[in-house]
């Protein structure tokens, strides 16, 4: 039963409500082992066929190398960490003022052209009045030079206007460039802050969930540890004391008393488990039950005393989980019951305690029985009984041992169809 839950990885929800806690913590613990050894098979696989993938692979004749370091991985430059590397402000100084001077450079240099063609349009043509024409050349080349020098003058003039007045404009545009610059870089240091912030609040919730996970990853190990020595003690125990099934070579060694052969079966109404139906499987109905109990539980002398005299005391039939917990609950702690479940092929130890009922699910699908995600095996149902009777069914929640028998409570037994 539990090499067919690992195999399909799947639990039906009717055959999980028959486990306790523990069985419920083992069977878990299972699972994961075999989800971690599939994935590591998984990996294997798949590096497997990366490698023959890229060894068939042709190697064409565009390729890129990265720059490798001292750890052997590429090599990452990260501006600042060089002691010669400029610092980001002194960075974006610079490149605001080489901008700001090349902006101010083609400004002055295009008014300066605009203004050069201007005032040779104004001054191009010279003319002499009416009343000139009468002077002499030397009056007239006196007229010119005086009036090309005022030109000049105020052409002069003109041009330092223009210098200064782009020189003020580019002051302008200085200052406005440093104020968008100081701007820029308040509101890059409160981003940095924001994001630092986050980073640490995100860092706190990071590292409370990592103690919450280890603290849970402490309390699994702690009980898988548990679990497995309480498992060891009990092996001890048993072995000392005579009475588990011998599933090792040593013990098959010691030639056992081999329970009488089942009595030939008919083919044709045989349950083929690798067929439509399995051991496991908790749809199965209440006849599909009774023949599986005839035919394979019935040769082993399942619900008889040790002795095989006679049917034991605590054991039922096919009953519900209710049925079970009326019969068990006017009793003392320690009443107990094995019945047969009526949703899989396997029984149910069912017991009561201090605080309640309880349910353990018997796993009897490799002909021999166990409480589920035990490690202890047995022969029979009634070396099972006996050996709880003697020692705790579960160390971690106390001491629950299996006092008293549970018989029938009205005259009809109710096991009456699995033995007619």
């Amino acid at each position: 039963m539990l090499q067919q839950i690992l195999i399909d990885m799947y639990i039906e929800p009717d055959l999980l409500a028959e486990l306790n806690e523990e069985q419920k913590q083992v069977l878990f613990f299972k699972m994961r082992e075999e989800q971690i050894r599939r994935w590591k098979e998984r990996e294997t696989q798949l590096e497997k066929q990366e490698a023959a993938h890229a060894k068939a692979k042709k190697v064409s004749g565009k390729s890129v190398s990265w720059m490798k370091g001292l750890d052997d991985d590429v090599w990452v430059w990260v501006m600042g960490e060089h002691q010669n590397d400029k610092p980001y402000d002194q960075v974006c100084d610079e490149i605001m003022a080489q901008r700001a001077a090349l902006q101010a450079q083609r400004e002055a240099e295009e008014l300066r052209v605009k203004k050069a063609a201007e005032l040779e349009k104004r001054f191009s043509g010279i003319y002499l009045e009416p009343e000139q024409v009468v002077l002499s050349d030397q009056e007239v080349q006196q007229k010119a030079k005086q009036a090309e020098a005022l030109q000049q003058r105020k052409a002069e003039e003109e041009l330092k206007k223009m210098e200064q007045e782009e020189r003020r404009k580019a002051e302008e545009e200085l200052r406005r460039l440093e104020q968008e610059r100081k701007q820029q870089i308040y509101q890059c240091l409160k981003e940095v802050q924001s994001s630092k912030n986050t980073l640490e609040e995100e860092d706190k919730d990071w590292k409370e969930t990592l103690q919450k996970s280890k603290a849970a990853d402490m309390r699994r190990r702690s009980l898988a540890k548990q679990t497995i020595e309480d498992h060891r003690r009990r092996s001890v125990k048993a072995l000392e004391r005579g009475r588990v099934a011998a599933m090792t070579k040593a013990f098959a060694n010691s030639n056992p008393a081999t329970p009488p052969k089942p009595k030939p079966r008919n083919t044709s109404n045989a349950i083929n488990r690798k067929g439509g139906m399995r051991r496991s499987q908790s749809t199965s109905s209440r006849e599909h039950i009774i023949r599986w109990f005839k035919e394979e539980q019935l040769p082993l002398r399942a619900g008889f005393q040790r002795d095989q005299s006679r049917i034991a005391t605590w054991f039922h039939g096919i009953i519900s989980r209710e049925q079970a917990e009326e019969l068990l609950s006017g009793g003392e702690p320690g009443l107990f019951l094995v019945r047969v479940s009526e949703r899989i092929f396997g029984y149910v130890l069912s017991y009561r305690f201090k605080d309640g009922i309880k349910h353990l699910l018997i796993d009897s699908s490799e002909n021999c029985y166990m409480l589920l995600g035990d490690q202890i095996k047995f022969s029979s149902l009634s070396e099972l009984v006996e050996y709880h009777q003697v020692e705790p069914l579960s160390s971690s929640e106390g001491e629950e041992f299996l006092l008293q028998a549970c018989g029938q409570r009205s005259s009809t037994a109710d096991y009456a169809d699995l033995f007619t």
